[in-house]
């Protein structure tokens, strides 16, 4: 039966019986789990049928649908996640990265921090928000700081785990500027520890990638002193 097919007229729920994975923020897999077929539906079918699932969803929930305020409620969810939210899933929204020659043969770091991100709990669905700071050292080449931004929020629009986002992020700038000397430190608030289970309002998690010169110790500290000054 094809993918579409076979979407459209799933009604079986799928085994609970791993309810506790997730609960300790664990990653399968440095990529993100993606099935090969994941972009064989167009956008327009993946609102449709999202819309379909959400709407039955807040059925179950007891909703009333029929009302003014909710009965957009499904499409509008649905169009959220595969717009914006998740759109970091699809190859085609990656951001083009421009090089240019590093014409003032500047030799020290280039650091770009406190960028913003939000993204989604890949155990909960439930926000994950935070500051990245990303630095590298040119190899010759020099990259437009918004395309720093936008290689972050492209990694970020997905399901993730914080360990995964923050190696994703480092390899693609690795990949990108053609340079193994990257830095990359991420901190973020995670809804599912915030709003959920502990309920912890106050703590933050912290993760980090240092390649190349990055894992030399006054190098590390100089970029880390950065980041944490005012």
């Amino acid at each position: 039966m094809k993918l579409k097919e076979t979407l459209l007229n799933t009604t079986e729920t799928e085994d609970l019986s791993i309810d506790e994975l997730g609960e300790d923020h664990m990653a399968t897999a440095s990529d993100t789990p993606l099935r090969p077929d994941a972009f064989e539906l167009d956008d327009n079918l993946k609102i449709e049928l999202i819309a379909k699932h959400f709407k039955e969803i807040m059925h179950v929930l007891g909703l009333d649908l029929t009302d003014d305020s909710l009965k957009g409620t499904p499409y509008r969810v649905a169009k959220m996640y595969v717009k914006e939210a998740f759109s970091g899933l699809n190859p085609k929204n990656k951001p083009k990265a421009t090089l240019f020659e590093n014409k003032f043969n500047y030799t020290e770091m280039i650091v770009e921090k406190d960028i913003t991100f939000y993204s989604h709990c890949e155990h909960h669905f439930v926000p994950i928000y935070g500051k990245a700071h990303v630095a590298y050292i040119s190899s010759g080449k020099v990259i437009g700081l918004s395309k720093i931004n936008r290689i972050v929020q492209y990694f970020g629009k997905r399901p993730q785990v914080q360990e995964r986002m923050t190696n994703q992020i480092a390899e693609e700038l690795k990949n990108v500027l053609e340079t193994d000397n990257v830095g990359v430190v991420v901190d973020a608030n995670h809804m599912c520890v915030s709003s959920r289970g502990v309920a912890d309002t106050n703590s933050k998690t912290g993760t980090a990638y240092f390649s190349g010169l990055f894992r030399e110790e006054n190098t590390k500290r100089e970029f880390l002193n950065y980041i944490n000054s005012k």
